[in-house]
Parts: C-alpha cells; structure tokens; sequence
C-alpha cells in the first residue's frame, strides 16, 4: 500500500490511545481525517479541537461523503465488534482496511525503526526514548500509547527516517513491525483471553525479539529467557548498570556503566523503580544509537512524565492525589512500591477499578495481594471494554479474596462523597477504564474541600 496516494484516512475507533497516535500523524501530514468512536472522551475531544471531524454512532450516513473513493484508508482497532456497520459497508465494497498494527508497520517500514515492548513498562521507555531522540535533534516522529507531559500529545516529533513505537503484544501486533534497534521491557502473563496461556505469550515475544537479528541491537532484562544486552538497576553483571542511586530534591541521581565507560550523575524525576528501569532502557537504546551523552543527560532531567502514568493530580502539605493506568498486579505493586518509598509511614487510599472480565479471572489472586497492601482499597465494578460479563466474576469476588479488614465496594456515584469523607493523606486512583474520566472531578471535589 502507498500511503502516499491516499487521501482521506477513515478511524474505526478513533479514540483509542494507539489510534489518535495515528490520527494526529496523518492529519499532520496532510491527509483528511475523521472517525468513529463509541463514546466522546478527553481524548476524543482534543481530536476534534484539533480540527478532526468525529461522531459517535455507528451509523453510515455519517461517515464524510468524500470519503466514499478509492484513495480512501479504512483503518479499525481490534476491538470494533464484527457487526460493526460502518467497518461492514467498507469491507463489502473492498475499501483498503487495514489494523492499526499493519499501518504502523507500513509507515515505519522504511525507517530506522526503535520498537519497545514489553508487557509493562512500554509508553514510559519509549516516551522517554522519543524525548531524549528529539531532544538531541534526530530526525524523529514517536508513536506514543499514552498522552507525553512535554509535548500534551501522544505523538512526538515529526521526522521522516527514524521511528519510535511501542511494540504491543496485543492480538500479536507488534508482529507487524521491522526493527532495527529493540527492547523488551518485560513478558509477564497477561491478554490470556487472546493466547490462551502464558507460554503462548512467551513464544509470541521470541518471534518479536528474532525480528531484530544482531543480538546487540536488542535490549532486555536479565530475567528474559531471550539473547541480547541485559540492562539492569544495581545488577553489575549487566551491561548497562544503574548504580550509586541517591534521591535528591525529590529526583533520582545515578551512574550508569556502559560498554564505553561510566557516565555520572544523570537526574530523573519520575518515582519508582520500575521507573528508573524504563529510563536506563531508553538511555541503552540511545546509547546505541549514537546519541551524545549530554543530550541524554539533559532530556532525562527534563522529562515530565505521562498523564496517568504516577500522575500527580493534588501534592499539597495535607494531601497527595496521584492517578495511575496500572491494571495488572504487577503495575500495581509498582504504584505501591514508588508510594511506600515517597511516603513512607502515612496512610494510602487506593481506589482501584478492574478491567476486564477476563483478566480478573485470570490474576485474581494476583490482584488480591497487591491490593492489600494498600491501608484501605475502595473497589469499583469491572470495566468490561469490550467483554461481555462472566458469571461468578465480579468485584465482591475479588474483594473477598483481599486480606485487608479496610475495603469496601464502591459506586461511581458514591466515590468522590466517600473520598471526600477519607482522612488518608495519601490517594491513588489506579485502572484502566472509565476511571479516568473522572479524575478532574475528583481532583475539583477534593480541591475544594482543601481550600
């Protein structure tokens, strides 16, 4: 496909954080752009001041008339549902459709392509990966799957030889792509509705990390039952270390031993460990790539992070609001570890929202553990996205399985009240669902009462 001869690019769930990525690129290389999506977001509206046309029914007629021509791109997100009448009516009438997997592929195809997987840890590495290549002046564009701080968008840069993406194993995408340098941050169990089991996943990862032929060009814990350059946090048999790591102001401080020697005092400012990982992988790549030592230096100091990713909302002398997209027990251990050590001995409320039916199956336990280390957990009803229910699993079901006498179930309607009510100094409000929408409604509620 030439993406050169299309002229208008139609999104089939244009809201989603990977497609508006997609979107923003095409509108600003000039293609026409308009979409679909189920329901008006933060997201969604930001499109549309960006002078993106979208609705919000699935309904033909309100696809743009000049979009019913050959030159015309049809791209959907693997969650559309197969009745969708929209994506039919293209389908029927062999439009180019295409998922946004195989697109991204194809832009970045004919460039120096970084790709970042992992099943944790992906939109901050390759995040702070774009910042620190454009920073330094490469010639980049940065797919991001989460809205960057420094930018206010999750699209970076607008270069035309090299690429950042994030390498998703969801529905095996990241098979679509052509590295030249990678990492993979991680490979934890995770989208079984979609392998089956956790060495599905496993395997799925070994066939990403063979695209990248010279084992030196791929990055990965030491962990990974995978061949290439381990990267570590106070681990000296790696090759790039992270060591003598003080905080100060608030900040990480830390050298790094390389293959070239050791580089001091870089400066980062995003909490937790898992944190500092994502960085020392960015800084490997970079590295690798050539970038100059100061221009690294100077991008980490100055990154600022992801809108719910540790997103501060509230960080006043009586009280903390943080926000994060965490929904796996490991990212919520993660969100524990960097509270626990920012604030250690105050009482943390964390609000949690599960999503999906099949994931709470499948790491109920799991999710049980790390949410109990919290002081108190007020848990929301399972976002199904795009699931249907399934019986026995629910929220009370995961809430009987939490070891901890302060929790409760809560209801959209009744969680600013009950958090307005909390004498925690410390909140977190942690999923990926619709509960981030309500994040700047808590934030004003607890604002007010605080003033």
């Amino acid at each position: 496909m030439n993406l050169n001869q299309i002229q208008n690019v139609f999104f089939i769930g244009i809201g989603g954080i990977g497609m508006s990525a997609l979107a923003r690129y095409f509108k600003y290389i000039g293609k026409e752009v308009s979409g679909y999506d189920k329901t008006p977001t933060i997201l969604t509206t930001e499109l549309i001041e960006s002078g993106i046309d979208i609705h919000f029914e699935d309904d033909i007629n309100l696809i743009p008339k000049n979009y019913f021509i050959e030159n015309t791109l049809v791209i959907i997100t693997p969650a559309v549902p197969k009745n969708h009448s929209q994506w039919n009516y293209f389908l029927e009438r062999n439009y180019q459709v295409k998922k946004r997997a195989e697109v991204l592929g194809i832009i970045t195809k004919d460039t120096f392509c970084f790709a970042v997987a992992g099943t944790h840890g992906k939109t901050t590495t390759s995040s702070i990966l774009g910042h620190i290549l454009h920073e330094s002046g490469a010639d980049v564009t940065a797919f991001i799957g989460g809205i960057v701080e420094n930018y206010n968008s999750n699209l970076i840069g607008s270069g035309k030889t090299v690429t950042v993406v994030e390498a998703d194993e969801f529905d095996r995408s990241f098979l679509h792509l052509h590295p030249n340098i990678a990492c993979v941050t991680s490979m934890d169990a995770d989208h079984l509705d979609i392998y089956g089991t956790s060495d599905a996943i496993k395997e799925s990862f070994t066939e990403f990390a063979d695209k990248v032929v010279d084992k030196n060009k791929l990055f990965i814990t030491s962990e990974l039952p995978l061949s290439g350059v381990v990267v570590g946090v106070n681990q000296e048999e790696a090759i790039y270390n992270a060591f003598n790591i003080r905080i100060v102001d608030g900040s990480y401080v830390f050298d790094v031993k390389t293959p070239n020697g050791i580089l001091k005092d870089f400066r980062f400012g995003l909490p937790g460990r898992h944190n500092l990982m994502n960085a020392l992988m960015a800084l490997a790549m970079a590295v690798n790539f050539g970038t100059p030592t100061v221009s690294i230096a100077r991008a980490l100091a100055s990154f600022k992070g992801i809108r719910r990713r540790f997103s501060y909302q509230i960080k006043s002398e009586n009280l903390v609001y943080i926000d994060d997209y965490a929904h796996h027990p490991t990212e919520i251990n993660a969100v524990h570890q960097a509270v626990r050590e920012l604030y250690p001995g105050k009482k943390v409320l964390a609000v949690f929202q599960p999503h999906l039916f099949s994931r709470t199956r499948d790491f109920v336990d799991d999710f049980a553990k790390s949410l109990s280390q919290f002081d108190e957990v007020l848990l929301m009803e399972i976002y199904p996205a795009r699931e249907l229910p399934m019986e026995g699993v629910t929220s009370e079901w995961l809430l009987s399985k939490i070891d901890n006498p302060n929790k409760r179930i809560i209801s959209k309607e009744d969680l600013i009240p009950t958090m307005l009510k909390n004498n925690a100094p410390i909140m977190v409000t942690i999923g990926a669902g619709d509960i981030g929408e309500m994040v700047q409604d808590i934030k004003k509620a607890l604002n007010e009462k605080n003033s």
